[in-house]
């Protein structure tokens, strides 16, 4: 099969990712293989790519965003069969016997393992997954419109439940790409009003298109408080706005696996008022099954640029110049 791997990590203008023939992943016990029909791109994996985060594996195939048909089983399998079309988001597995996962909190378990990091990706041909990493996908979604909702969307979902969002509350979105693109959707769904502050134009004039009351710049202050905000981008900074922006008793969810920097805060100014600021880490299983009923009742849209496998280097380039529109996958 061709795969893009990662064997160092450096910038993304100096192309690190190689197109290369390798041999076909076999399923082990609990294990299907997957041909991959698209794999989505994500913020992680520029992370991964240029340093943010430590190289666990090399060479590395990226990719936590995967659909696929599986075309092999291995032994054990008793949930999934040949042909099921089917979706892989960021969470591998984990150690299942923790009192973490126990209680549902699978995401925070010390020895979960994550997909297109510590296990190969979907920047292939072929992948090979846990069965229960393998969810069974709506028809209405094509390959490549799917692709977001395995990570963007999911995770998206749980920061609207960590921020606490209630029906017909007012939800403030900091930065506008491919999660944020999906969360306003549930949130318009919910009958919330929506406030996005992002920079880029193209993000703008596409929150405009999808509902939101109100765009303005990352710094510019909304004109209604907030009853829940989510910070998108990897920058501490904005996490200072929405707080300022937020009203008494609201919540602050901070969607990013890495920042830049944590940003002073005034005590009186950003969190007196019962004011909560929490992070939100990875996501569950649980919450893909719940993201993908949900998505295909609002219905949600995507907004997914395609490009080809040898191109990997190109889109991830394209990500952090903002030049992407909402999302991208790549299709081997």
């Amino acid at each position: 099969m061709r795969a893009a791997r990662l064997y160092k990590q450096g910038p993304i203008e100096s192309a690190p990712l190689q197109l290369e023939d390798c041999p076909d992943p076999q399923p082990g016990r609990g294990e299907v293989r997957l041909l991959v029909k698209a794999c989505g791109a994500c913020h992680t994996d520029l992370h991964i790519v240029e340093g943010d985060l430590p190289l666990k594996k090399s060479p590395l195939i990226l990719g936590h965003q995967i659909v696929g048909v599986i075309d092999m089983v291995g032994d054990g399998v008793s949930k999934r069969r040949l042909g099921d079309r089917v979706g892989v988001p960021w969470i591998n597995s984990s150690c299942g016997t923790c009192d973490l996962c126990v209680s549902g909190r699978t995401n925070l378990c010390a020895e979960a393992r994550f997909t297109g990091y510590d296990a190969d990706g979907g920047y292939a041909e072929r992948a090979v997954v846990p069965e229960h990493a393998a969810h069974l996908l709506p028809d209405l979604f094509s390959d490549v419109d799917a692709t977001p909702l395995l990570c963007a969307g999911i995770i998206g979902y749980r920061s609207l439940k960590l921020a606490g969002l209630k029906p017909g509350q007012r939800l403030g979105l900091y930065g506008f790409g491919a999660s944020a693109h999906l969360a306003i959707q549930v949130a318009r769904h919910w009958g919330c009003d929506v406030f996005v502050s992002t920079r880029s134009q193209n993000h703008r004039e596409l929150a405009h298109r999808l509902g939101a009351v109100w765009v303005g710049g990352a710094e510019e202050q909304p004109p209604e408080k907030l009853d829940a905000a989510i910070t998108f981008a990897p920058v501490g900074w904005i996490i200072r706005e929405a707080l300022a922006a937020l009203a008494p008793g609201g919540t602050v969810a901070i969607n990013a696996i890495h920042l830049d920097a944590f940003p002073v805060l005034d005590y009186r100014e950003h969190l007196y008022g019962e004011r909560t600021l929490r992070s939100v880490t990875n996501l569950t299983h649980r919450d893909a099954e719940e993201f993908l009923k949900i998505a295909a009742t609002v219905p949600i849209i995507t907004t997914v640029e395609v490009f080809d496998l040898q191109d990997a280097n190109m889109m991830l380039l394209g990500m952090k110049e903002s030049r992407i529109e909402a999302a991208a996958a790549l299709v081997p």
